[in-house]
């Protein structure tokens, strides 16, 4: 169990939603806040893959639902997990894998 779902479970996340973030899109079980925070995490993480990936609309979808500090924690998150499955990447280390 990767580092995050054990976290997430700790806080009370269920296995069922751990399991249905993946569509997102098509489950019931996310809040409107939820699925704007998760279109905002999508779209910043394709970035590579065109520029205008945070569409204006996902943008103010995000700032509609959470207060400016929360959408920058929000905002921080995306970019600290991003540069870290980079680095996993880059050095073949499965994420949540400890050295030692």
């Amino acid at each position: 169990m990767s580092a995050g779902v054990g976290s997430a479970k700790k806080h009370g996340e269920t296995d069922e939603r751990l399991h249905q973030v993946v569509a997102w899109r098509e489950s019931g079980l996310f809040s409107e806040t939820e699925r704007s925070v998760l279109a905002l995490a999508e779209a910043a993480t394709r970035m590579a893959d065109r520029a205008d990936a945070v569409t204006d609309e996902i943008w103010e979808a995000a700032a509609a639902h959470l207060e400016d500090v929360q959408l920058g924690a929000v905002v921080t998150m995306i970019a600290l997990t991003n540069f870290f499955n980079r680095v996993n990447a880059t050095v073949r280390e499965p994420a949540g894998a400890t050295w030692g």
